[in-house]
């Protein structure tokens, strides 16, 4: 009986370890079923909307200072609140053509910057779920976790989950990837 007992504590314990080592996979493919199917409540359960279009607008603003952080206001205070005053005053990108169910789902399945195509009217639906690329982990951490799908061309869209209970995680970046392929370096020129 203590045997029984014993190999039932050990199960247990290798499924808990098994569940929460592999729940950012589980989101993720949570998150692509529920995109792909329209789900929107199960998106707002996923998604941690707010911060994921924070992140969208950052990518998207073409300015060549808004990838620059802002000056610490203790070190320079007057380019602190220069900087808060130029970012009041330009308009914000529309980051929720990437925040559709269908753009979400097409993002899941690596299409990156022209995910965003597919929410307009009239568009053509991402295509089924057997022709979807795994995902890859990036990075684990015990609170955080990032997993890349990659286009044709090597590209990759990285998604960042966060976990918010033991097993449950949420959505709170999506990483695009750049506007053009990468760039191969070129060989140093012997002279």
């Amino acid at each position: 009986m203590r045997r029984i007992l014993l190999n039932l504590f050990v199960t247990a314990v290798v499924v808990a370890v098994l569940g929460f080592f592999g729940a950012p996979g589980v989101a993720f493919f949570a998150l692509r079923s529920a995109a792909q199917s329209g789900d929107v409540n199960g998106l707002q359960t996923l998604v941690d909307f707010g911060a994921v279009r924070r992140s969208l607008r950052q990518q998207l603003d073409e300015s060549p200072g808004a990838q620059v952080p802002p000056p610490a206001f203790l070190q320079d205070p007057i380019g602190a609140v220069r900087r808060q005053f130029e970012d009041a005053s330009r308009p914000a990108p529309d980051a929720d053509a990437w925040l559709t169910p269908a753009a979400l789902a097409a993002l899941t399945r690596g299409e990156g910057r022209s995910a965003a195509e597919r929410s307009r009217v009239g568009a053509v639906s991402p295509p089924e779920e057997a022709d979807a690329p795994w995902p890859r982990p990036r990075y684990w951490g015990v609170n955080r976790a990032r997993m890349a799908v990659a286009d044709a061309s090597g590209s990759e869209t990285i998604f960042t989950f966060e976990r918010t209970g033991a097993y449950r995680w949420v959505l709170v970046h999506i990483g695009l990837p750049g506007s053009g392929a990468p760039v191969p370096a070129e060989p140093p020129v012997a002279s």
